[in-house]
């Protein structure tokens, strides 16, 4: 018997460092203290919305408060980015927790105590700023995950790396920014992060709800320019010119003809927006030049170079055949957001004990695009949608993300932070 119990004895101290902690209810507590002071941070933030490149104050406001909690703070990464580098008591991983600090050139409408009245210039125009994204809600949901973790440090196995990041809605005219070069500044490689999480609310998700999706979850985003040529007549005389803005009209038709006709839709969603058409100058003219541009989403990358070719041979076609020209420029931007399978399947739980398990769904695929999938190209992960519009909400009907109107409801923040967090302490 007294064999038995020592075999058993060593056969559990064997296991028992295998064994994971369950710090969710700890973690739990310290949210619940901290919740006042993140929705705070969120409306003071929403108050004071910044451009992409432009947010020095909202980075002031950060780099202040991780330093306060004794965490190594960098400043001035790919321009306003701060970094925050946690080391936690013992050896173990590197986890990355990224949030986006920028706001819009919109106009808010919203009738809150916070609104925003700030103006601001972009592209050379007098603009209304707000944060129509909800970038705010992030900023405060990660400082609350930072507040958490800096007082759980002797309990943290690795290291982790909070990345307040700029310009997530692209840089402005003749800059560069984001995701891609924070990368480029070397975030995902000093030290170097074995795997990466970040976190959107969504307006049109209920509060208390987590959403994700498995692989591809969120569209690349190319942009296109086709300037189409022709020759400058009389508008009495169309016969005498070749008319742009005619054959610029039927290769709109065509484009989205790759979209309805020659598009592998089941495998996976395509679409091809035209934002912006500039021709003339006067109305009796026909001009000799049209410019028309737009964004191609794609979740294939297959796809994706198959849609880049028909749209060139589309326009250049659609213009020899009327006896114009095409020149068709693609720039990629965004790649595709992938979530790691492997790694998903591993975390969900851990967005389980944040909301429960009945509040974790899966979701379809989002045809907006994230600049978070740069760092995905450096190390697996994982990227997932917290909810935002108010309990007995209507998803079809809520103001969407980049409007005057969006809303989001901060009483459940908490999510976020208690799943980055459990997070932290579950990867292995």
């Amino acid at each position: 018997m007294k064999r038995m119990f020592a075999t058993t004895l060593v056969l559990f101290s064997l296991i028992a460092p295998v064994l994971a902690v369950d710090m969710s209810a700890e973690i739990d507590a310290a949210t619940a203290k901290i919740m006042p002071q993140v929705v705070q941070w969120r409306r003071y933030i929403h108050e004071h919305p910044e451009l992409g490149n432009r947010e020095v104050e909202t980075a002031k406001l950060v780099a202040e408060h991780l330093r306060k909690l004794g965490i190594e703070t960098r400043t001035g990464v790919a321009k306003t980015g701060v970094v925050g580098i946690l080391k936690g008591a013992q050896p173990g991983p590197v986890i990355g927790l990224r949030a986006d600090m920028d706001g819009l050139p919109v106009t808010e409408r919203v009738d809150v105590p916070f609104k925003s009245t700030v103006k601001s210039e972009y592209n050379g125009q007098t603009v209304g700023v707000m944060h129509a994204c909800g970038h705010d809600t992030h900023v405060a949901m990660l400082l609350g995950t930072a507040t958490v973790l800096a007082g759980m440090k002797d309990k943290i196995k690795g290291t982790v790396v909070f990345i307040f990041q700029p310009a997530e809605e692209g840089a402005p005219a003749g800059e560069t920014g984001g995701a891609s070069d924070m990368v480029k500044e070397g975030v995902m490689d000093n030290p170097k992060i074995d795997a990466i999480f970040g976190i959107h609310i969504n307006s049109a998700t209920e509060i208390g709800t987590i959403k994700y999706k498995s692989g591809a979850e969120m569209a690349a985003s190319d942009w296109f320019s086709i300037k189409i040529k022709g020759r400058q007549a009389h508008g009495a005389y169309p016969w005498q010119g070749i008319d742009p803005i005619a054959v610029a009209t039927q290769i709109y038709t065509g484009l989205q003809m790759i979209v309805a006709r020659q598009s592998e839709l089941p495998k996976a969603p395509v679409i091809i927006t035209v934002g912006r058409m500039s021709a003339g100058i006067r109305e009796n003219i026909i001009p000799e030049e049209v410019t028309m541009a737009g964004t191609i989403r794609t979740l294939d990358s297959e796809m994706q170079n198959d849609v880049h070719e028909k749209i060139r041979r589309t326009a250049t076609k659609i213009a020899e055949s009327m006896g114009a020209t095409a020149e068709v420029t693609i720039d990629r931007k965004t790649p595709v957001t992938y979530n790691d399978p492997a790694l998903v399947k591993k975390m969900v739980p851990s967005l389980e004990k944040a909301t429960g398990k009945g509040n974790v769904l899966e979701a379809e695929w989002v045809t907006g695009a994230e600049d978070f999938a740069f760092y995905g190209q450096k190390a697996p992960a994982f990227f997932f949608f917290v909810g935002g519009m108010p309990k007995g909400g209507n998803p079809k009907t809520v103001p969407s993300h980049h409007t005057p109107d969006f809303f989001i409801d901060d009483s459940r923040l908490d999510v976020g932070i208690k799943a980055f967090c459990n997070i932290v302490f579950d990867y292995k």
